[in-house]
């Protein structure tokens, strides 16, 4: 076997023209190929960091009726209890969860100024104390909330940086008294997240998905939430997970949690995890479709290809034919001779596959930084491709090589 490589490479030398010839269908197949898998995998790691985020692995848990969030402005549901301490604790011991916390919110229209200046659009959270670790958050200005906040129902607050320019515009905001509701609250700090994520904007869908919180939000230990609101209310649940691919199941389960605790006569009225995973792969499949058609495109140029590796080869064994005939002469069986043509194709299409990939992953950068399309080089499509184009030199070398080790060595050494 080593000796029948050593051959093929000895012939692709001694002929590098032609051999190359032969493998361009090949090596523009197979670059073609590896440009579009790179953008499809690239472009779908977009779409799944533009709607998860940068890798905090969260997921919102709230009370819906029908097919859409319920608004705590219209009162508290009948038969959906406030949730206690012994749920979430069972849901912060659930398999796969890393952290879990409660939060009220409300999208506050007109109840949230400093002095006459409003916080238009906003939203106003209620937290417990294990919210901002559980939605990497980190204080940017300031102190947190700590428990003597949750225990004295102190009226503090914490902004985060759309809120504070939005009421501030560049003042210091530490110390200073906002009205939320018209109850006075001292902020105590600014929170920003761990990671910046900076979400690609490419339709007007993903403006309003993106820039629709940009008003600003403002946060308040849940303890002092009925102060502002006047009644207690159920709360949404939001989990961090350690992956992302648990995001989907670890939803479920924990919304399947507060479900059992609801005593409700509207059947449509539930916990439902916001399943951005789900979204992303419909994204991600939409995205993809259309690019399929392009790889079946460039698989016609592996076709060809193949037909030039097959035309070659029926060349070369006209070529040596009295080295055919010279072989079997001697003693060389059938089979002996299949395999010698059989591996010279093989190593052909499998070097042409070898250039067909690198000169794919370059293309791929090249369109990137063109078209600033993220690319993401995929290695087991790199593998599969120079696996392929073997496959092809074996399929399209058999006839070649079957005329070969067929030939009759008498016909064979009288040919000139």
């Amino acid at each position: 076997m080593f000796e029948n490589i050593r051959l093929s490479f000895q012939g692709i030398w001694s002929h590098k023209m032609r051999s190359f010839l032969t493998m361009l269908g090949i090596i523009i197949g197979i670059a073609a190929i590896i440009a579009i898998v790179s953008t499809i995998k690239g472009t779908n790691e977009q779409i799944k960091e533009n709607l998860i985020g940068s890798g905090q692995n969260t997921v919102d848990v709230q009370l819906y009726q029908g097919d859409y969030a319920y608004d705590m402005g219209g009162g508290v549901p009948s038969g959906v209890p406030v949730v206690g301490d012994s749920e979430l604790k069972q849901i912060q011991k659930a398999d796969k969860v890393k952290s879990a916390s409660l939060y009220n919110s409300r999208q506050d229209y007109d109840g949230v100024y400093y002095l006459n200046t409003s916080l238009s659009g906003g939203y106003v959270y209620g937290i417990d104390q294990n919210y901002l670790s559980t939605c990497g958050y980190m204080l940017k200005e300031g102190r947190g909330f700590n428990a003597n906040d949750y225990k004295k129902y102190r009226k503090v607050v914490l902004l985060d940086e759309d809120s504070k320019e939005a009421l501030f515009q560049g003042e210091n905001p530490l110390g200073k008294t906002i009205e939320i509701q018209k109850e006075p609250y001292m902020v105590v700090g600014v929170i920003t997240p761990e990671k910046e994520f900076q979400p690609v904007i490419n339709s007007i869908d993903d403006y309003y998905t993106y820039e629709s919180n940009s008003s600003g939000k403002v946060y308040i230990p849940n303890a002092t939430w009925p102060i502002v609101y006047q009644y207690d209310e159920p709360q949404n649940l939001i989990v961090r997970v350690g992956s992302t691919d648990d995001m989907t199941v670890v939803g479920k389960g924990c919304a399947k949690i507060l479900n059992n605790y609801l005593s409700v006569s509207d059947n449509t009225m539930k916990y439902k995890a916001q399943d951005l995973l789900k979204q992303a792969k419909q994204m991600q499949e939409l995205s993809s479709s259309t690019n399929r058609m392009l790889i079946w495109i460039a698989g016609i140029s592996l076709l060809v290809g193949g037909i030039g590796v097959m035309n070659i080869m029926l060349v070369s064994v006209t070529e040596r034919t009295q080295e055919i005939g010279l072989k079997k002469a001697i003693g060389a069986k059938k089979y002996k001779i299949l395999i010698q043509f059989l591996t010279e194709a093989a190593v052909l299409t499998s070097f042409g596959g070898l250039v067909g990939v690198a000169a794919g992953i370059i293309l791929a950068e090249v369109i990137s930084k063109m078209t600033e399309t993220p690319v993401a080089i995929s290695g087991t499509a790199a593998v599969g491709s120079v696996i392929f184009s073997m496959i092809i030199g074996i399929v399209f070398g058999m006839l070649p090589s079957y005329k070969a080790a067929n030939l009759d060595p008498i016909d064979a050494l009288r040919r000139e």
